[in-house]
């Protein structure tokens, strides 16, 4: 079930939220529970089950950790836990992919498992992991009520596409937690926003590189256009996806952090990392690379932890040799950003550092996208003009006029401008009250437009539902 779907906001989620709010509080997370596996079966019956098992795994290697805290084995509860959710990971997402590199390496003919990948697997392992590690380590207490450790690992809003929620952000709001009228105001208004995002911005974009792959003809211009177009395509997708999961959450009084911070303002790389998709940087950071050893180790060392880190980010991303490339790209500019770039961006106006983030972030959502390494190689080439192509044509020039607006705006909202304007306006009592009426009616309009978009049957994907 889709959140930009009319069965989702006006037939799922009003009885959820009515049921909730009509029950004791003792009752409120077996409600989010039901609903939840309710809401993952409508997408995934088959794997509802398999939620259901990892849930309990790490609601098992929780309690067996706390309980062999002070043995000699203490440490062999984690592992277990480590390899059964990692284990279910690897089956489920990269088997294939492993049988399909086994078979070329070797010349064998290993028949494909053919396994359909799991809506939501890489995030809900990934929070189990951090409970589990984080009760090892004594950062959370283990949770005795197998309904609330269950009801964080499946819990609707962010179960399938994130952010990674991890136990210790609402491990006092599983037992205790506070509802209020302005805590559901922003929740709603947040909801709408990223629901608008996806629906009017992300999806348009998405018809745009519709267009692009029919295209027998091509121009330099075009693949410019098709590959920024993607790249916002996915940042609004992703971003929306995280506020309308970050608004619902708000709704049933939990406070999941911020998962997107404008990346596209960042004059680096690595500024780049610590805006976009926050949850997963900061797993990595925390659970991997930090315990490898971080920079503390010396250059060598740090070198090859951020290689690892790096090709374990694009590989988390999907069983595909193209994802792989794209997480070693980063780690690449990553290594040549401390040693040699940042030196020569720090002494070179800020917009040479915005003009070289975007150029080469750009060009990762190319190698991002593409299918396979051949059709990533010759997109890069159609962009600088290796394909003998011409730089444009009277069908790109119609399409850009066409998408032309769509791209402005986009790219206009990637940027704080809108919040900074509105935060100015509000510092005079006439603007905050002129704010505040126009705000519900702002909304509700957004809200109104959306349904006529999702009535008609518009194109309209989740990107990450893959990963």
């Amino acid at each position: 079930m889709l959140f930009s779907s009319i069965s989702f906001i006006y037939y799922f989620l009003p009885i959820v939220i009515m049921l909730y709010f009509i029950v004791p509080f003792k009752f409120k997370n077996l409600v989010l529970l039901v609903s939840s596996v309710f809401f993952y079966f409508y997408g995934e019956p088959v794997y509802s089950i398999l939620i259901l098992i990892s849930s309990l795994s790490g609601y098992l290697h929780g309690l067996w950790i706390d309980k062999s805290r002070k043995s000699r084995y203490a440490k062999l509860p984690l592992i277990c836990s480590i390899i059964f959710s990692i284990g279910i990971l690897l089956y489920f997402k990269y088997a294939d992919f492993f049988i399909e590199n086994v078979n070329w390496l070797f010349n064998l003919k290993i028949a494909p498992l053919k396994v359909v990948l799991p809506i939501g697997i890489s995030f809900y392992t990934f929070q189990i992991l951090s409970y589990t590690i984080d009760v090892y380590k004594g950062n959370a207490k283990v949770q005795k009520n197998y309904f609330s450790f269950a009801a964080y690992v499946s819990l609707f809003p962010q179960l399938i596409a994130g952010p990674i929620v991890r136990y210790t952000t609402v491990e006092q709001e599983l037992s205790k937690r506070s509802h209020t009228t302005e805590n559901f105001a922003y929740g709603v208004s947040r909801f709408i926003v990223g629901l608008s995002k996806k629906v009017l911005i992300a999806n348009t974009l998405g018809e745009l590189g519709r267009v692009f792959s029919n295209l027998n003809e091509r121009t330099i211009l075009f693949y410019w256009i098709a590959a920024i177009s993607f790249m916002l395509q996915i940042y609004y997708d992703f971003s929306g996806y995280s506020d309308m999961a970050i608004g619902l959450g708000r709704i049933f009084g939990f406070h999941f952090l911020e998962n997107f911070n404008y990346p596209f303002i960042s004059r680096s790389i690595s500024e780049f990392w610590r805006r976009w998709h926050i949850s997963l940087g900061t797993w990595f950071r925390d659970y991997l690379y930090i315990p490898m050893g971080g920079n503390r180790l010396g250059t060598v060392k740090w070198i090859r932890n951020v290689i690892v880190v790096w090709f374990l980010t694009g590989f988390w991303h999907g069983a595909d040799w193209n994802f792989i490339v794209w997480g070693l790209y980063f780690g690449i500019f990553l290594i040549l950003e401390k040693f040699l770039l940042n030196s020569i961006l720090n002494k070179l106006p800020a917009c040479a550092g915005h003009i070289y983030t975007l150029l080469f972030v750009t060009i990762s959502f190319v190698i991002f996208n593409a299918s396979n390494m051949t059709e990533c190689i010759e997109s890069v080439k159609g962009m600088f003009g290796f394909l003998n192509i011409p730089l444009s044509s009277a069908e790109t020039v119609y399409y850009l006029s066409s998408y032309g607006f769509v791209l402005i705006i986009a790219a206009f909202g990637a940027t704080p401008l809108t919040i900074k304007t509105i935060e100015k306006i509000k510092c005079s009592k006439k603007g905050e009250f002129i704010i505040n009426v126009l705000e519900p009616i702002v909304l509700l309009s957004l809200l109104l437009l959306i349904t006529g978009y999702l009535v008609d049957g518009s194109f309209n994907p989740f990107l990450y539902f893959r990963f």
